[in-house]
């Protein structure tokens, strides 16, 4: 049996390509799953350049994200012929992962698809939108509705996907910050009250403290950004940081925190634990309407590289997921 898998190398130079291997063999420990949809994140488009720093080991299939059915299997959890999805562990980054027509994965590692939800619904959502979830969890937890809430990158797959979630729940105070122009109305549609660029979030000469101007904030930027924005979270308020695409400095004071009781919430999406995993699976399943206003492209194996520069540039919005 071939397999057609995306594979990225570095000898004798870096390189990505999609190359027919034979199918995978499973261990033990493991199952065949035959890969039915995969999707593109960010961290996929790092693992495609030489010091992205995601893969450590060559060569290595990428695909943080995978959607399809078990072929093989000797784990009495997951017989041949279940519908099952994979997202976050070591999957894509030191394990082969879901740029691939059939991949080998752990069974621990396995969640059982949720019946109302299709392998491609469930590859939209994907890491961004297990994330995304994982994130508005925390918001809802320490605000109302009625509170102001600022999304960073909102024009990207999680922050599209969290804008739209706040919005089916009924938050109205929603502040999309996005410096694509193209993606104001698309925004809007989502359910954001208002659209900005980042520039209107940046001061030549930040304040430790600031105008308590949102409950809550969700970014995925990370950097300068997140450190301008925490003098203006409200007293009580919250973020839910996510992303590090602006960097991994955080350059702030102690003020916010011990002033204003501010709360700084690590979004792992990566080994987040089973049950709280299951749970989330169920609830985006449950709220899968969502989707009908996403942005969302098909694509083949051939074309990930292409979408993971755009990615890398800033050019990308939505979700781009991939039929295997």
């Amino acid at each position: 049996m071939e397999n057609h898998s995306l594979q990225v190398n570095t000898a004798p130079t870096f390189h990505v390509d999609v190359v027919t291997t034979p199918a995978p063999v499973a261990t033990d420990d493991e199952v065949i799953v035959k890969v039915d949809w995969s999707a593109v994140n960010y961290k996929d488009a790092l693992a495609q350049t030489e010091k992205g720093g995601v893969i450590r080991n060559y060569p290595m299939t990428p695909g943080i994200d995978l959607a399809g059915t078990v072929s093989q299997s000797q784990d009495a959890n997951f017989p041949t012929g279940t519908e099952v999805l994979v997202t976050g562990y070591g999957l894509g980054v030191s394990h082969p992962g879901g740029y691939s027509q059939w991949q080998r994965v752990p069974a621990a590692w396995l969640v059982k698809r949720p019946t109302t939800l299709s392998a491609k619904e469930a590859m939209i959502f994907g890491t961004a939108g297990f994330t995304a979830a994982l994130a508005v969890r925390q918001i809802l937890a320490q605000t109302t509705p009625a509170d102001p809430i600022l999304i960073t990158g909102a024009s990207g797959g999680v922050g599209s996907l969290a804008l739209a979630m706040l919005a089916a729940k009924g938050y109205h105070q929603l502040i999309a910050v996005s410096r694509k122009e193209s993606a104001r109305q698309w925004l809007s549609d989502l359910g954001a009250s208002q659209v900005i660029p980042p520039s209107d979030l940046i001061s030549e000469r930040p304040r430790p403290l600031a105008k308590q101007a949102y409950a809550g904030v969700i970014d995925t930027v990370g950097g300068e950004l997140v450190s301008q924005i925490l003098p203006y979270v409200a007293y009580g308020g919250i973020v839910a940081l996510c992303g590090n695409a602006g960097g991994i400095k955080l350059n702030t004071t102690v003020l916010p925190f011990i002033l204003r009781g501010i709360t700084l919430a690590g979004i792992d999406s990566v080994n987040t634990p089973m049950p709280l995993r299951q749970e989330i699976w169920q609830q985006l399943a449950a709220n899968k309407q969502i989707l009908e206003k996403i942005t969302i492209d098909e694509i083949s194996l051939e074309e990930v590289p292409t979408i993971a520069a755009n990615l890398l540039a800033g050019t990308h919005s939505g979700r781009t997921i991939v039929k295997l």
